[in-house]
């Protein structure tokens, strides 16, 4: 069955687009006209907005494209959009926001004692991971996944946990934590070990776990979230075997793989980038002290 019989409307999500073209608008507004208005501004890079116009145009392909409706439908979508918006949308977006403006934000008095506190590297590693792993608990993902302020509102949490999670990381604006050498690879290592478990009991469950996915009134609730009402009406749908050939275990099995592997290639860019830069450090480590006209006279003498 197509996905066409949804309509436009939960298809591309135009209200969606219309949001993100105001955030973007905002963005440039801020770090490009009004910039001379804040302290200690300095001119956005190209890569800062290539950065964040990336973070933009990945997370309308997985929130407000067919990707939404799909991850209602398949198990496997819905991991695949939970592991691109966490893991790599995050990111784009910490790296797309000029320092100043990060100071900006985490040095209102509102936010700076949650924020501080927050970004502590055990509890930034365990806030994440821990809430993650609780989300995809059966009872508490059938909740969040066919009721509308529930699920509203774990996005926002797992969105702003995420943040947390890579703050100490990437630490674009923050003097105070100091996350060097082994500790970003022990960091690093620990997120991959603590997702794991959350990841296992998916691939490895003998029945499906989640309702959503194959009881035919949790399966309405869910659509109900993304497609609207009165297009709902009338259809007798009755789960996801409409849409796939592929078994409801083998899909929620997909999904647990998918989430690990895109979790490891994340990661494994992580620990590339951070070998890359050692090496070029004690490259240029090196190259110093060849050029250095102290060395050269005592080799000489």
């Amino acid at each position: 069955m197509p996905l066409g019989i949804f309509g436009f409307m939960a298809l591309w999500s135009p209200f969606f687009i219309l949001a993100l073209v105001f955030i973007t608008v905002v963005y440039f507004l801020v770090t490009v006209k009004w910039r001379t208005s804040f302290k200690e501004s300095t001119p956005l890079t190209g890569k800062e907005a290539a950065y964040f116009l990336l973070a933009i145009l990945l997370l309308y392909a997985i929130k407000g494209s067919p990707v939404e409706v799909m991850s209602t439908i398949l198990f496997s979508a819905h991991m695949t959009q939970m592991a691109l918006l966490y893991l790599v949308v995050t990111p784009l977006i910490i790296l797309g926001i000029p320092n100043w403006v990060w100071k900006a934000i985490i040095n209102l008095p509102v936010v700076k004692p949650v924020f501080k506190f927050m970004t502590k590297p055990l509890i930034a590693l365990l806030s994440f991971n821990v809430v993650f792993s609780v989300y995809h608990i059966p009872l508490v993902f059938d909740h969040v996944r066919t009721d509308v302020t529930a699920h509203g509102l774990a996005t926002v949490i797992l969105f702003l946990l995420s943040v947390v999670m890579w703050w100490p990381l990437l630490n674009p604006a923050d003097e105070d934590i100091d996350l060097e050498g082994l500790k970003r690879i022990g960091y690093i290592l620990g997120s991959a070990v603590l997702l794991t478990p959350a990841c296992g009991l998916i691939i490895f469950a003998e029945n499906p776990l989640y309702a959503p996915y194959y009881d035919s009134e949790a399966f309405m609730k869910s659509l109900a979230l993304c497609v609207p009402v009165d297009t709902l009406q009338g259809m007798s749908l009755t789960g996801p075997e409409l849409f796939t050939s592929m078994s409801i275990l083998n899909d929620q099995q997909l999904g647990g793989v998918i989430m690990k592997i895109i979790q490891e290639i994340v990661f494994g860019v992580m620990l590339f980038n951070l070998f890359f830069q050692w090496y070029r450090k004690d490259m240029e480590k090196q190259e110093k002290l060849s050029y250095d006209p102290v060395v050269d006279q005592t080799r000489t003498e």
